[in-house]
C-alpha cells in the first residue's frame, strides 16, 4: 500500500489548511490515519478513521476534522483555528486493523510526511 500525503504549506494563526492523503488501494478496507511530528518531539496521533466512525486526540477535538472519499480513495484533514504548537510535519497512515487505533506501531503502511507551519 502506498500513501502520498500533500497540502501543507505556512498559515497564519487561526487559519485553516487541508490535507490530503492519496491511499493505492481502497480506502473501505483500511483505516486510515494522521500523525504528526514536531522538530525534537516524537511522532504523536492526531486523527483516525475507518467504517467504524473516527477518533480524535484531545489537543485538535473540535478544530481538526478527518474525512474520506472512498470513490477517490483520499484521506482528508481539515485543519481550523490553526495554532503553531500545531507546526510539524504531517504523516498519513493506514493498515487493515478494524479498530480506530491510536499507536504509531499499530499501523503498517505510511507515507511521506508534508509540512504543516503555523506562523504566530
Amino acid at each position: 500500500v502506498q500513501l502520498q500525503a500533500s497540502g501543507g504549506g505556512l498559515v497564519q494563526t487561526g487559519g485553516s489548511l487541508r490535507l490530503s492523503c492519496a491511499v493505492s488501494r481502497s480506502t473501505v478496507e483500511y483505516t486510515t490515519a494522521w500523525f504528526r511530528q514536531a522538530p525534537g518531539k516524537g511522532r504523536e496521533f492526531v486523527a483516525t478513521i475507518n467504517w467504524r466512525g473516527t477518533h480524535y486526540a484531545d489537543s485538535v477535538k473540535g478544530r481538526f476534522t478527518i474525512s474520506r472519499d472512498n470513490a477517490k480513495n483520499t484521506v482528508y484533514l481539515q485543519m481550523n483555528s490553526l495554532k503553531p504548537e500545531d507546526t510539524a510535519v504531517y504523516y498519513c497512515a493506514a493498515d487493515r486493523t478494524a479498530g480506530l487505533r491510536t499507536g504509531r506501531s499499530d499501523y503498517d503502511y505510511w507515507g511521506q510526511g508534508t509540512q504543516v507551519t503555523v506562523s504566530s
